[in-house]
C-alpha cells in the first residue's frame, strides 16, 4: 500500500495553488478554478504522492486548522536537498519563516507560514 494523495486545509485553494506552484515550485496535477479544486505534485516525482489544497469551509476543519496554527504545529513536512539555499530563495520571495534553519540531531529544519493558515516544515536529512 502506498500513499497516493494527502491534503492540507487552505483558506483559498486558488491563492494556495499560486503559492504552491509559483513560490514553492510544485507543479499542477489538477486544477479547476470554478470548482475550487487544486492538486499539486512534486516536480521531482510527478507520479508520486499528490497534495490536495483542501478548502477549509467546514467549521470543524477550519476550527482544527486554527488550533494547530495557534500552537505553531506544522501540518506537513517537505524535504529539500539544500535547506539553507531554499531558505534564502523563499525568504527573497517574501515567505515568512517562524523558524530559521536549525541543525537538529537528525538533520536540518525550518518552518514557514504558507499564508493559508498553515505552518510548513522544511527538512534536510
Amino acid at each position: 500500500m502506498n500513499i497516493k494523495m494527502t491534503s492540507i486545509p487552505v483558506h483559498d485553494p486558488i491563492k494556495a495553488f499560486k503559492f504552491y506552484t509559483e513560490i514553492l515550485g510544485f507543479e499542477k496535477f489538477m486544477y479547476d478554478e470554478k470548482g475550487k479544486l487544486a492538486i499539486v505534485v512534486s516536480p521531482n516525482d510527478k507520479t508520486g504522492t499528490s497534495l490536495l489544497l483542501e478548502p477549509n469551509d467546514m467549521q470543524e476543519y477550519s476550527s482544527f486548522q486554527a488550533k494547530v496554527y495557534e500552537q505553531k504545529i506544522p501540518v506537513i513536512t517537505f524535504s529539500v536537498e539544500d535547506l539553507k539555499s531554499e531558505y534564502i530563495r523563499l525568504t527573497n520571495l517574501d515567505v515568512h519563516f517562524i523558524k530559521s534553519p536549525k541543525e537538529e540531531d537528525w538533520g536540518w529544519e525550518a518552518i514557514f507560514d504558507d499564508d493559508q493558515g498553515n505552518y510548513i516544515q522544511l527538512i534536510q536529512e
